[in-house]
């Protein structure tokens, strides 16, 4: 219709006008700086959120390297008891499974000693060709990960350290106790199963891990815990190109109702759940120092406003309507944000991927460069909220009638 023409004309020409007015430069040099400080100020408020966004984004897979690099891809625990039995049906069906590996574990907490030095940690009995799984071998510090022997193990250094433990010291043996389940005495006292080890590796991730584990081959921890050989504490799976989802469907209906399958994240779900939460408040803190720095966005529209005044009357006899003169300033400054966005984006990005291929900071007193990654998710991010920020500024600016009291006086 005619009536929807004239206004799709006249949105055309606001647009038009706003967006002279986002390049042109007014007579009164104050206002010109006022403009060049607010684009300013929301390009280093935008740039500053993606630099924060994409160092935390660094930093937290740096932790989880160190946190998880003991963690398989995926992990299938019982859904009741702590043992799964492992027949030859579900060998059958782990071996269609589109993975690329997998091994059976045995785990269980338990009694170290070395001469007169005590420690608890976890024992965890693995296959000969566990490295296919989960290549712990790469992380062993000291010695070797060899074929491990029935007697033969790797230990963290952590766990090394505390007990005074040396690596090839066929001399003295790591003693390992456990309780015998099913057995005790008259006077109602557990009895204790010790078998001796030899330390031939030691690994090293993290202080945490380096004081949790104890790896030995599946027949010692079988021995030790009187399990029989189709009895183990979880199957450890290795599959990068499916996710949780993906692979959950292609178990079958018998070992989803006797099994949980548990990817890194359930793994870590305590230290996962901090890193969100920070990461939630490190973005919350730095969108409201880009909501402080909108409110330049707002001084520089009400000062255009009172720049442009004089040209009210123009537009009236243009048709305009009372709200579309608002919504020019309401573009004008949505511009502002929008641009100010994409620049401090690049100028951030550019910052981000220098850092990331071409280190120039590093952590202090180390040779470590500082970790940073340059995420599609994070830009979106900042853009989104630039705009939308934005967006409010500019209404809130503009929400004033006497704009539309002044064209029709």
């Amino acid at each position: 219709s005619e009536s929807a023409a004239k206004k799709r004309l006249n949105m055309h020409i606001v647009f038009r006008i706003a967006w002279r007015y986002f390049f042109s430069k007014s007579r009164q040099t104050v206002i010109n700086r006022i403009n060049a400080i607010a684009v300013l100020v929301v390009v280093v408020a935008s740039a500053s959120l993606l630099v924060v966004l994409s160092a935390f984004s660094g930093l937290k897979e740096f932790g989880v390297n160190f946190t998880s690099g003991l963690d398989p891809d995926f992990k299938l625990i019982p859904k009741q008891g702590k043992t799964l039995v492992m027949d030859s049906l579900v060998i059958q069906e782990l071996n269609t499974l589109p993975i690329t590996s997998w091994a059976p574990v045995l785990e269980e907490k338990v009694f170290l000693s070395f001469e007169s030095k005590n420690q608890v940690a976890y024992l965890k009995g693995v296959p000969k060709d566990y490295p296919k799984t989960l290549p712990v071998d790469s992380l062993v510090l000291v010695g070797e990960w060899s074929q491990m022997e029935h007697s033969q193990t790797v230990m963290g250094y952590g766990l090394a350290s505390a007990l005074g433990v040396g690596v090839f010291d066929y001399d003295s043996f790591l003693n390992v106790t456990v309780p015998e389940e099913n057995s005790s005495s008259i006077l109602n006292n557990t009895r204790l199963k010790t078998r001796p080890l030899y330390v031939v590796g030691l690994y090293r991730i993290s202080d945490d891990l380096d004081k949790k584990y104890v790896f030995a081959p599946l027949s010692f921890a079988q021995e030790l815990l009187n399990y029989p050989d189709t009895l183990f504490s979880a199957i450890e799976i290795k599959t990068p190109l499916l996710s949780k989802d993906q692979l959950q469907e292609q178990l079958s209906a018998s070992l989803r109702s006797k099994l949980r399958l548990l990817d890194r994240n359930d793994l870590n779900a305590a230290f996962y759940k901090m890193l969100k939460t920070e990461n939630l408040a490190v973005y919350l803190i730095f969108t409201l120092v880009l909501i402080i720095a909108l409110f330049n966005v707002v001084g520089a529209l009400l000062m255009m406003m009172v720049d442009k005044r004089p040209q009210f009357t123009i537009y009236h006899a243009m048709g305009l309507t009372p709200s579309q003169i608002r919504q020019l300033f309401f573009t004008l400054g949505c511009l502002i944000s929008f641009w100010g966005g994409i620049v401090g984006v690049i100028l951030a990005s550019a910052i981000v991927l220098t850092q990331q291929f071409f280190p120039f900071i590093y952590v202090p007193g180390t040779a470590i460069a500082y970790p940073v990654i340059w995420d599609v998710g994070n830009i979106l991010l900042v853009l989104v909220t630039v705009f939308v920020l934005g967006s409010i500024a500019s209404f809130w600016a503009t929400r004033n009638k006497e704009i539309a009291a002044y064209q029709a006086n």
